[in-house]
């Protein structure tokens, strides 16, 4: 329905000669600034401004609806929403939103009764914070045992170059001290006089765990790791207990844990277990022992137990085998017992509780739902001698619930359910478990949701949503945001395509490396079960998915464009071979562990023969909405930008193309919640006026 024939002619970016090591060309490699992460280039600045523009010649004018989306979006927004209460160092800490307010507050109570009844000091406002930036993330907070220091890590471009700064709650100031080219970890000494971060490299990658004193220079803090191999993830966290800091570095298929005691100020980290290729573990200390997560012997994991002073692999002794249908995904608990989130082959995600100590794993007992579909987290506590444990839980329909399972009564306790403003009754919906048969015979799982009046007769448009890359799970999980598509008539699909972890390890390892084209064909299998199931019909999908489901969206619109009457590509990771072969950016050493390194020859051709960006050919795409970050990190602007050029340039058809690159922001987007919903908003006006469905 959006054709390019009906609109101006949209920009050009002229091709430039450029010819890439390997001997690919690649026309618009001028689009990436060479100041990068700086971007200062006036034509590449034009180039980007006029696709904004010409999204506002495609979007506005006298159809243009997005603010009328918006009105609705924000119709549903809880304007005074929070989180339920959490135990810190003997206070209660929540987040909460005031009316109109793009950021949220984080406020302190000494009682839970006053938490409950939201009194308290607001300790922290991002708000105040965020005044007079055109972005802001908080990427971190931590209160200090003695209560009286707030420290916190500060993003104010998207570029995820964190400064970390701390507040005195007895004064209201922050201290002088800022320490920049900081990321994500931020922990406290037991007895609140040093600060835990980790900093990164000029390439972004984690590489140093300081410890800063507070009252000294920064540039006197202590150095307490180094990690030396740069394919190698950096993060720290306090154990449950709150005994030790742990320092824990992997990559895709390989780990290793540090300890560090946070009583002892003369104290070094300690390695659990050496790394070794092929072996990933999580440990964390419970009432005098280790307790282990390890994929030593099966891929889908197993539990062991080792004494504290014993915590290498030749003391392992068996809690819990593996088993080839169900994948331990993660291990925690308190002093008084301890837990088991699990997922079936069947594409079921479960928690498993045991009460006592590691001998009664044979007696974990199951949180049951009843749902065909949900999304399930565990919010692993603070305090460590709590008797409940607290579970998040949702399904497509069904708003977030929060439970505390109270684990000697084995008895579930609402602690907050969502009202959605103006009205929302999940019963008015259907959910369903659906499976799509892959070539190769495997069976791919859906989640799915409709309005019950809506009909299975080919005739609803529908929306298909996919990531499958890292291991990661997408769960069928609710939004309020989505009813403004099941109200007009759309099933909303969720396909769980292998390189995620649904149906346990091995369905992100059929999905990786040379099995990564399972991907696409476990995506496009999904449309086509949709379609001969009666949900909808060919040319009535619009495709969404960002980042590395972007990836997967360029894919899929090269290998079937047919499919979609519509496509919308979040942050696209498009130019695989250009960024996997140049270990100057942020994440590729990294990545080497998900793609393969393309510097063999055998890896090189496989991802050339699937990458977005060196595949585009000319064909009729539907039309596409791609969008980008300019500060982004993780996907470079660049790479959506070469590859919406090159599409121009290359595709027949009358379909129209829009490229839209936030100015100030990165991978996630605006920053702010109202922000936020502006982008959703053209997302859906954009879909609505492709697929022809009124507003």
């Amino acid at each position: 329905m959006l054709r390019q024939s009906d609109f101006p002619a949209p920009p050009h970016a002229a091709p430039k000669p450029f010819t890439h090591p390997d001997g690919r060309p690649d026309p618009w490699a001028w689009l990436r600034d060479p100041a990068y992460p700086e971007v200062t280039d006036p034509a590449i600045l034009q180039y980007l401004t006029d696709e904004n523009a010409y999204v506002e010649t495609i979007l506005g004018g006298p159809g243009d609806r997005r603010a009328d989306l918006l009105a609705e979006l924000k119709s549903r927004v809880i304007e005074d929403e929070r989180t339920p209460p959490d135990w810190d160092h003997g206070v209660w800490l929540w987040g909460r939103f005031q009316p109109g307010q793009q950021y949220s507050q984080t406020c302190l109570a000494e009682t839970l009764d006053d938490a409950k009844a939201n009194r308290g000091t607001v300790i922290f406002d991002q708000n105040e914070r965020a005044a007079g930036q055109p972005y802001y993330a908080l990427r971190g907070l931590a209160l200090s045992p003695n209560r009286r220091y707030l420290a916190v890590l500060e993003d104010t471009d998207g570029s995820e170059r964190l400064v970390l700064r701390v507040k005195d709650l007895s004064t209201g100031a922050f201290l002088p001290v800022e320490i920049g080219d900081c990321t994500y970890g931020l922990e406290w000494s037991n007895d609140s006089a040093r600060i835990f971060y980790v900093k990164q490299d000029v390439q972004q990658r984690p590489r140093w765990v300081y410890a800063h004193q507070l009252g000294s220079d920064p540039a006197t803090d202590a150095l307490m790791y180094h990690e030396a191999d740069p394919t190698f993830y950096l993060g720290i966290e306090r154990a449950p207990s709150g005994r030790y800091l742990f320092i824990s570095v992997a990559q895709k298929t390989a780990s290793e844990q540090w300890a560090l005691d946070l009583d002892d100020a003369a104290a070094q980290p300690v390695c659990l277990n050496p790394r070794r290729a092929n072996h990933e573990y999580a440990a964390f200390d419970r009432n005098g022992e280790w307790l282990i997560l390890t994929n030593d012997r099966h891929a889908n994991f197993r539990v062991v137990r080792a004494p504290l002073d014993q915590p290498g692999e030749a003391a392992w002794q068996e809690v819990v085998p593996p088993s080839d249908a169900v994948f331990i995904e993660s291990i925690g608990g308190a002093a008084g017992f301890w837990y088991l989130s699990e997922r079936t082959d069947e594409a079921r995600k479960r928690v498993r509780i045991v009460s006592g100590g590691q001998e009664n794993a044979d007696r974990a007992e199951e949180v049951a739902f009843p749902d065909a579909a949900y999304a399930l987290w565990v919010l692993d506590g603070t305090d460590w001698q709590r008797g409940t444990l607290r579970l998040r839980y949702e399904t497509l329909a069904r708003p977030k619930t929060y439970f505390d399972y109270h684990i000697a009564e084995r008895r579930l306790e609402v602690i907050q359910q969502t009202t959605i403003p103006g009205g929302h009754d999940p019963e008015a919906y259907i959910v369903e478990r659906l499976w799509a048969p892959a070539p190769d015979g495997e069976r791919v799982p859906l989640s799915v949701v409709r309005r019950k009046d809506v009909p299975v007769d080919g005739s609803a448009p529908l929306l298909l949503y996919g990531y499958g890359s890292y291991g990661a799970s997408m769960d069928a999980a609710f939004s309020a945001n989505r009813l403004s598509l099941l109200k007009r008539g759309f099933v909303y699909a969720l396909a769980h395509i292998r390189g995620g972890e649904e149906r346990g390890r091995r369905w992100y390892e059929d999905g990786k490396f040379l099995n990564k084209k399972n991907t696409f064909t476990d995506f496009i299998a999904a449309a086509e079960q949709l379609i001969a199931a009666g949900y909808t019909a060919k040319g009535r999908i619009a495709c969404m998915g960002g980042s590395a489901g972007g990836l997967l969206m360029g894919a899929v619109l090269n290998l079937r464009p047919d499919l979609w009457g519509a496509s919308v590509a979040q942050v696209p990771f498009v130019d695989v071979l250009s960024t996997m072969l140049d270990d100057s950016l942020p994440l590729t050493a990294f990545e080497y562990e998900e793609w393969g390194n393309p510097n063999d020859p055998v890896y090189y051709a496989y991802m050339q023969s699937y990458s977005p960006y060196d595949q585009v050919s000319a064909q009729a795409y539907p039309p596409i909405l791609i969008t980008a970050g300019l500060s982004d990190p993780r996907v470079t602007y660049w790479e959506p930008a070469k590859w919406a050029a090159k599409l121009r340039a290359t595709k027949t058809g009358d379909a129209v193309l829009l490229l839209r690159t936030e100015m100030s922001a990165g991978h996630g987007g605006a920053s702010g919640r109202y922000k936020a919903l502006e982008e959703i908003a053209e997302t859906y006006a954009f879909i609505f006026r492709a697929l022809g469905i009124a507003v």
